[in-house]
């Protein structure tokens, strides 16, 4: 969340970004809220000096009338004091409803807009695919090739699961191998993560966890989420710590599984793998000191590019417009792989990478101590360095060939031990 000092100090830029997020909140209340919360502790304050003072005095050798007086005031300031008390937890609570609703602040160049279609490209590496063919999609591709079976996991599972097989397989381990090496060759300690985290730590990360528009899978009766990426698992790993300053930056890699509602995602635009409701998924994760936060964004989506560039696949990176920013992110890039079978060819996300800066740690209460003695809150970051289901779209639809067979990337060969994914004779 954003410090209260700095929304009562900045309260129309905060206003703004609200506004330029497309977001419901209300800045004026967490004000309000804010100032009588310092009122109520300073009143509060003063009613325990006067009760200390009542009892020091209450040690002294009294009248019986002066005694009394003092008995009856200490009564009053006990009945105040709690009153005081019962109001200021009263506040405390809306106030951390209504500030954990401010989104973070936008960096100022990122595009101003309300979806994707505002987003800004700002790169391109390699051109769309062309085919001397009609190519297909991924769904009759990974049919036909007897990888992916879509019907047998709705009849088990429901619709958007999916089972791999045969090659499948191969690819999708092959693809987490792949992208841990390069990781590992940058410094990530790679880590397999818990695929269930307590509701506290996903609203400290910023998702939220209840309600008809959140888009997580809920353990009953268990305080306890499916997540739905693994920044959820790394960003709480640190929670309530004081981090060394030496020790900074921390890159982490986690895998997981990545479970998502997805209520409403319908249509062209989500068939097949581009949104089911699990994945698996190798995340980055960064705890940073604040100035070198947008240094380590820009490293985050270099190692997105080389991940997609070392794979072939034909690539833009677009800075998200302030509507699809989500709103811990200060700024994210996104990469969009060219799909030849979405709508007959066209741009889908695979990748992203956000500065949330310290408006997690806020929540999580991630500091490090600094060379002035002071503990400080942490920056920290996350980036995707592989969603497999979309990286498994990207490298099907790119690589079919004329014969309905499916060519490797070059660097996949080693971690899968084939070249082609053939059809099945008699499947």
């Amino acid at each position: 969340m954003l410090d209260y000092h700095f929304i009562a100090d900045n309260l129309p830029a905060v206003k703004k970004n609200i506004t330029d997020r497309y977001m419901k909140a209300d800045a004026d209340a967490v004000v309000r809220l804010f100032n009588r919360r310092t009122e109520l502790v300073t009143a509060l304050q003063s009613l325990q000096q006067q009760r200390n003072a009542n009892a020091a005095a209450m040690k002294g050798k009294l009248e019986p009338d002066k005694r009394a007086a003092l008995i009856e005031e200490g009564k009053k300031l006990k009945d105040d004091i709690a009153g005081e008390e019962t109001e200021l937890g009263s506040v405390e609570a809306e106030l951390d409803t209504e500030g954990r609703r401010i989104p973070n602040m936008a960096h100022p160049q990122a595009p101003v807009g309300k979806e994707d279609k505002d987003n800004l490209e700002v790169k391109r590496v390699g051109e769309p695919t062309k085919f001397d063919f009609e190519p297909v999609d991924h769904v009759k591709l990974g049919q036909d090739l007897d990888i992916i079976d879509f019907d047998s996991a709705t009849k088990v599972s429901g619709t958007k699961f999916y089972y791999l097989k045969n090659e499948g397989v191969f690819l999708e381990l092959g693809l987490v191998r792949y992208a841990l090496d390069i990781l590992q060759k940058r410094g990530f300690t790679p880590f397999i993560t818990p695929d269930i985290a307590k509701e506290e730590i996903l609203e400290g990360i910023g998702f939220n966890p209840r309600g008809a528009e959140s888009n997580v899978y809920t353990v009953e009766d268990e305080g306890t989420c499916l997540v739905g990426t693994a920044e959820i698992t790394l960003g709480g790993y640190y929670s309530n710590v004081i981090l060394p300053r030496e020790k900074l930056p921390l890159r982490m890699a986690g895998l997981s599984h990545c479970f998502r509602r997805e209520a409403g995602a319908a249509g062209q635009f989500s068939k097949g793998l581009y949104r089911v409701h699990q994945f698996t998924k190798l995340e980055m994760f960064v705890y940073c000191l604040p100035e070198d936060s947008d240094r380590l964004h820009e490293e985050l989506r270099a190692v997105e590019e080389e991940i997609f560039a070392g794979l072939e696949i034909p690539f833009r990176v677009v800075d998200t417009c302030t509507g699809d920013l989500g709103a811990p992110a200060y700024r994210k890039w996104d990469l969009e792989a060219w799909m030849p079978g979405r709508n007959n060819g066209e741009w889908g996300e695979v990748t992203s990478t956000s500065n949330c800066t310290d408006y997690q740690a806020r929540r999580l209460n991630i500091k490090y101590k600094d060379d002035d003695g002071k503990n400080k809150f942490v920056h920290m970051l996350n980036g995707t360095a592989i969603a497999v289901s979309r990286g498994i779209i990207a490298i099907l639809e790119n690589f079919q060939q004329a014969d309905g067979t499916v060519k490797l990337p070059k660097a996949l060969v080693p971690y899968c031990g084939f070249e082609v994914i053939q059809k099945k004779g008699g499947v």
